[in-house]
């Protein structure tokens, strides 16, 4: 298959511009160790996402629990600091192209006029480089519903209060104006002025969560992020938000980053899906596309794992195995690999690959292990403190699809296993025809996903 060229983030579905577009956006937390704190690791919690959002569109970010859905929508929010990356707002096409150009050109290497460009487009369009101004109505444009609504309400404050808080720090409302307008908010999301002098604990989950929706259009917002929003509601209260953000949608003609594990309500109310595990995007693409043909093992793998969506098309059902990695030291090549059914030697194998499977499923062969050298991610030399400990294994290496990776045969010297893997670069995500993005390396090379 041929890889067409282009950017994710520059990917606007068809439309003119987009609210929020994302360039290689890194979200590290320093591990600290010792009396003396100091760093010893970086938590990857998001690890170089490419991403737009278009305008009027609701885009669904889905991955199960940990992958870093949670922290990419606060950076989005700018209620967390990236350590790395570009947030670009409000961009058009042409505007994007030009920054795109920009990227590809070292700073030393651009003219006066490339200077130009880009200061523009910094103090316009990036956020963490525009004036205050500028920020301040990003961050007014840009609201939150967060998944639990009961936390999120201050339970020392009326329902009026709660809603009508933001009107009152930007000075829009006071007085009788502001009870009106915060009645009318509520009268949009279903409820009405009885409701106005009741405290958050006064009502159901989903009350709650409706109380969280009015605040959040309180400032005619064009883009809000809702965080799971339903995960914590009864199944038929789920159907009942899900409904009202869908009119609210149509009527407010508002964008939305959808924030969810649950792919049956993703696939009701996203226009397009990304797909994330353990902090970077594995697939991308229309949601009927990503639904019924797949490009990445891990999109199959929730696809089949989900009991309210209606039976697809393929006979055999996938699953993971294991736990997720590490995200300090997260696998090489594609970080999917050691849980992948369908992983091969392409898929990139390194050495603690095999010391987490030894460790998981031999743990009296883990517990001999007495040195580890090594020459590099790909190259070490295992020490045991038992022969036959070292036999296992080398053995146990032999029936992984790791020693399919294997640069060189296992070589055995008494306690001493010698293990060479081939050395494979980090999975890029890659886009494979129009609109439909995967970081797999056997569906870049097949073109299809293969079956078991």
């Amino acid at each position: 298959m041929t890889l067409l060229s282009g950017s994710l983030a520059a990917d606007f579905g068809g439309t003119t511009d987009a609210v929020v577009a994302l360039h290689g956006v890194k979200v590290h937390y320093p591990v600290k160790e010792g009396v003396l704190q100091r760093v010893t690791g970086q938590v990857r919690a998001v690890d170089g996402v490419d991403l737009s959002i278009p305008r009027g569109q609701t885009l669904g970010l889905v991955g199960e629990s940990g992958c870093g859905k949670t922290t990419l929508g606060r950076v989005i929010a700018g209620l967390v600091a990236p350590t790395g990356g570009d947030i670009w707002v409000d961009v058009d096409a042409t505007q994007h192209s030009e920054i795109e150009r920009l990227r590809g050109v070292a700073t030393e290497d651009r003219s006066p006029e490339d200077q130009a460009s880009w200061k523009s487009l910094e103090s316009n369009h990036r956020l963490g480089s525009m004036s205050r101004d500028k920020q301040s109505r990003y961050r007014r444009n840009c609201q939150v519903v967060f998944q639990d609504a009961f936390s999120s309400l201050n339970p020392r404050q009326l329902v009026r209060d709660i809603v009508g808080r933001p009107l009152r720090v930007h000075k829009e409302a006071s007085g009788e104006d502001l009870d009106r307008r915060v009645i009318e908010l509520l009268e949009r999301v279903g409820l009405d002025s009885q409701h106005l002098l009741r405290f958050p604990h006064q009502f159901s989950g989903g009350q709650r969560q409706r109380i969280s929706i009015a605040r959040a259009l309180a400032l005619n917002p064009e883009f809000v992020i809702l965080d799971e929003p339903t995960s914590a509601l009864d199944v038929s209260v789920q159907a009942q938000i899900l409904n009202l953000l869908v009119d609210l949608q149509k009527d407010l003609g508002l964008t939305y980053l959808f924030i969810t594990h649950d792919l049956g309500v993703v696939q009701h109310m996203s226009d397009r899906i990304a797909v994330m595990y353990l902090g970077q995007i594995a697939e991308y693409g229309p949601t009927a596309d990503v639904f019924n043909s797949p490009l990445h093992p891990y999109s199959r793998i929730l696809r089949d794992s989900n009991p309210t969506l209606e039976d697809s098309l393929d006979t055999v059902k996938w699953d993971l195995s294991g736990t997720v990695p590490n995200p300090v030291n997260p696998p090489q090549g594609c970080r999917l690999h050691p849980r992948c059914p369908v992983a091969r030697a392409e898929c990139g194998w390194s050495i603690d690959d095999v010391l987490t499977d030894a460790e998981r499923n031999t743990p009296v062969v883990f517990e001999t292990i007495s040195r580890v050298e090594r020459s590099s991610d790909f190259r070490a030399t295992v020490s045991f403190s038992e022969p036959e400990q070292a036999k296992k294994f080398a053995k146990r290496i032999g029936s992984l699809a790791a020693h399919e990776a294997l640069e060189q045969p296992i070589r055995l010297d008494d306690k001493l296993v010698e293990v060479s893997f081939n050395e494979v670069s980090e999975a890029q995500l890659q886009q494979l025809k129009d609109g439909r993005w995967s970081s797999c390396t056997r569906t870049q090379n097949l073109g299809a996903l293969p079956e078991l």
